[in-house]
């Protein structure tokens, strides 16, 4: 149990590791092109590193040295391994390698912790089951564990049923060029998590891919070809630089992310602009941003369907602040690793705040002159790092916070707790 100690007016200079969901993606690009690859400063942690070892796992050569990792591309050749594919609870790279697979010859499994099993991907399924794979869910869930007969995309048209999570479409764009025809893709119904799509489309261009698309993202059009090796630089996790910028906010402090660069590929760096909102003060300072809080925040409206991961840490910063805060748009939170958007009105309830939990929005009544203070709890993680991260945020400003599970940030940020203190 980890407990946090309240520090006010915190001032510090950070730099978090590199991102995430672009070390993912970038993987992926690295591995299907023709050559060797560099990605400097990607991200070392339990998620990349299931990525990196289902890679390897397909026949491509990744040497991981210190903040450089050499990424031998086999130009799109995919082998079948002999042993089941396990990535955890890593849903990045389940719907991803789920389509670097299907460029494949042979059998392909897919499995992974008992969360995963109830994470949906029936409608990646039944897009790449348009480009002729042939793909079932084993225990007909239309979760994982998965079985892949591989023989190559066919291309031409197909259609992805839906676009409540961006993962699906990216999974599907990041193999199309590899498809023995060119490839279209159509996305029916609103397409979440918008920015995570172009970042996808951006890495994808940045190794010589270039995406057509509609101004929705829900057409598509990408040509036939062959990523080619490049020297990638992995920006700094917006996701995770959230954390440090809401320790501002709630501490009235100041903290400066020095590696998160304005503008961003990712479209969580907007989360400062959120804390602006609220009545922090937002700068670019160098490469990164600089958060300072206020005495008093205010709370606020806001659709967050394109910045979902950091739901919680608003949240956490809305029980904080002055008046109400609606987070609206976010049902696609009871997805993830564990149902975040249930998961935080429990654990903010705990603490005293007054949450009420709708099907897609968190309604948070921050502090009133009548209302009781928020107090310490013994918080649950449910084996979510975002869940432990955000809480964190909130014991710097209330004593008593106390964290179970706390080792569970290794999936994203190996070493949060010792980038995480400022008393």
């Amino acid at each position: 149990m980890k407990e946090i100690r309240p520090c006010a007016k915190i001032n510090a200079v950070i730099e978090v590791p590199g991102s995430k969901s672009l070390t993912q993606r970038a993987l992926i690009a690295a591995a299907l092109a023709d050559g060797t690859s560099e990605l400097v400063g990607p991200l070392a942690s339990e998620d990349t590193r299931y990525t990196a070892a289902a890679l390897r796992a397909f026949g491509i050569a990744i040497n991981e040295s210190g903040n450089r990792w050499q990424v031998n591309g086999t130009g799109g050749r995919i082998l079948a391994p002999a042993q089941d594919i396990f990535l955890g609870n890593n849903g990045t790279a389940t719907r991803f390698l789920t389509s670097v697979a299907a460029l494949g010859h042979g059998t392909f499994r897919i499995t992974g912790e008992r969360r995963m099993e109830e994470r949906p991907i029936r409608p990646l399924m039944e897009a790449l089951a348009g480009w002729g794979v042939d793909i079932r869910s084993i225990k007909g869930t239309g979760c994982p564990p998965l079985e892949i007969k591989a023989n190559g995309l066919a291309g031409g048209r197909t259609v992805l049923p839906e676009g409540k999570s961006s993962q699906y479409l990216s999974s599907l764009l990041l193999v199309a060029p590899y498809a023995a025809r060119p490839a279209a893709l159509e996305v029916i119904g609103e397409v979440l998590s918008r920015p995570y799509v172009i970042m996808t489309m951006a890495v994808m261009a940045d190794f010589g891919i270039r995406v057509f698309s509609n101004e929705a993202l829900s057409d598509f059009e990408i040509p036939p070809g062959v990523y080619q090796p490049q020297e990638y630089l992995v920006e700094g996790d917006a996701s995770n630089a959230s954390y440090f910028w809401a320790a501002a906010a709630v501490t009235a402090g100041r903290v400066t992310v020095a590696n998160v660069p304005v503008p961003s590929l990712q479209g969580d760096a907007a989360f400062a602009a959120l804390l602006a909102r609220m009545g922090c003060v937002v700068e670019q300072t160098g490469t990164g941003l600089t958060v300072t809080g206020p005495e008093e925040l205010n709370g606020i409206e806001v659709d967050m369907a394109d910045m979902p991961d950091v739901v919680p840490t608003l949240a956490v910063v809305a029980a904080m602040a002055r008046g109400r805060t609606v987070i609206k748009n976010i049902a696609h939170l009871r997805i993830k690793e564990c149902d975040r958007l249930h998961v935080m009105a429990v654990e903010l309830a705990k603490m005293g705040a007054r949450v009420t939990e709708l099907p897609d929005t968190l309604i948070i009544e921050g502090k009133e002159e009548a209302a009781p203070a928020l107090h310490g709890a013994e918080i649950d993680t449910y084996n979510d790092h975002r869940i432990a991260m955000s809480f964190a945020v909130a014991g710097l400003a209330v004593p008593g916070v106390r964290i179970h599970g706390e080792e569970c940030v290794a999936k994203s940020f190996p070493d949060f707790w010792q980038r995480f203190q400022f008393a």
